[in-house]
């Protein structure tokens, strides 16, 4: 399963019910566009390695992007960009999931759900 960014973030902020979800799956795998939402957050280079530490304690792989992904990305925002709200980095997250095969857990449905060839797991808070 490839994790949304704000999962992610439920699970920093210690959601039992997020950690569950991830602990759940043992295919666990992120977008390097997620990682580099959660470092954008840290305000410093502290907060950066507690970051990088933490993404690795819960055995998540980066998955970076491709030739691939930059097109089917690209594809989404054309087709959903307007209708959606949908933007880059969650087009990018999206087309990282779909290209590799695996479900998108996200709390975000609503800029995903018109993406027909991706499976979409809800979290709700």
């Amino acid at each position: 399963m490839l994790f949304d960014t704000d999962v992610l973030i439920w699970i920093s902020r210690k959601s039992e019910k997020a950690g569950r979800i991830v602990d759940s799956d043992t295919n666990r795998a992120m977008s390097i566009v997620s990682f580099m939402e959660l470092l954008q957050g840290a305000g410093n280079k502290e907060e950066s390695r507690l970051i990088k530490d933490f993404v690795k304690s819960l055995g998540i792989s980066n998955l970076p992007i491709t030739e691939n992904i930059s097109l089917r990305a690209s594809v989404y925002i054309e087709e959903f960009g307007h209708s959606s709200g949908l933007r880059v980095a969650d087009a990018l997250i999206a087309a990282t999931a779909a290209e590799h095969g695996l479900p998108l857990c996200t709390g975000d449905q609503a800029h995903f759900k018109r993406i027909h060839n991706l499976e979409i797991s809800i979290f709700r808070p």
